[in-house]
């Protein structure tokens, strides 16, 4: 068993997908949750019932991730509103995908604002409120390491970025017992990528599993970093692919 009851999560981008998921799956191991969301409330509140159902405490907080402050104000909100803050998920992201000639600046500007820049100011903000112990997760991608499709430069750029900050953060934060890890989803069935999409045969091809996971695969994964029993597991870079990078 891997419970963290009693314990207060903040997941980033947590109203759909993956970010849903894992704030539902923390919620059934025990965790109060709160969780950020950019624009759809009707599905935030959806997942606030269910974090109920469960029989937990939910925040749900409208944020984009782009404002730095609206990062740090989040962390700040759930530190007050459950009285701690023990784990962060850093899930919010934007998925820009276009050949490099044709990149804006604002382009570039945005993905690393939203991708990079707000999973550290929400680490650093998360840092002042954990106690000993604390965890900082953060989902990447397979595609950080095997960019197979031409138009993915800015987000592997970014998603790649996510193994520098949690090495570093893993050794400022290790004295603290804080942990700090990433974990990199393969083609994952979500409205944004299903899995039987227009390209699905193709980018399953690419897993040796010959197969998409789920939400809820990814979600298992980022529940075990949380509990105790992965306390000894820091900087380190999760593949949950199916063998996609293999």
């Amino acid at each position: 068993m891997n419970k963290i009851d009693g314990k207060v999560a903040l997941v980033t981008g947590g109203s759909r997908g993956i970010g849903a998921a894992v704030a539902l799956r923390l919620a059934r191991d025990g965790a109060d949750v709160a969780f950020t969301y950019e624009n759809n409330t009707e599905r935030a509140d959806a997942v606030v019932e269910q974090i109920k159902d469960a029989g937990r405490r939910a925040l749900a907080m409208r944020a984009d991730s782009a404002d730095a402050a609206a990062m740090a104000e989040a962390v700040e909100q759930t530190a007050s509103a459950f009285g701690r803050l023990d784990i962060l998920v850093n899930n919010a992201a934007i998925f820009h995908v276009a050949p490099v000639e044709e990149l804006e600046v604002t382009d570039i500007d945005r993905t690393l604002a939203v991708n990079v820049r707000a999973p550290l100011v929400a680490a650093q903000a998360a840092a002042r409120h954990m106690a000993d112990g604390g965890r900082i997760i953060s989902i990447g991608s397979n595609v950080a390491e095997r960019a197979v499709f031409p138009g993915f430069a800015l987000y592997a750029l970014s998603k790649t970025a996510l193994t520098g900050m949690t090495k570093g953060l893993a050794r400022d934060l290790g004295p603290r017992g804080i942990t700090v890890n990433v974990v990199n989803p393969g083609p994952t069935d979500t409205d944004t990528n299903p899995a039987d999409g227009p390209n699905a045969d193709t980018i399953r091809s690419f897993t040796a599993l010959n197969s998409y996971a789920t939400p809820d695969d990814i979600a298992a994964t980022v529940a075990h970093l949380a509990g105790d029993e992965a306390h000894y597991i820091t900087g380190a870079v999760i593949n949950v692919d199916g063998g996609f990078t293999a």
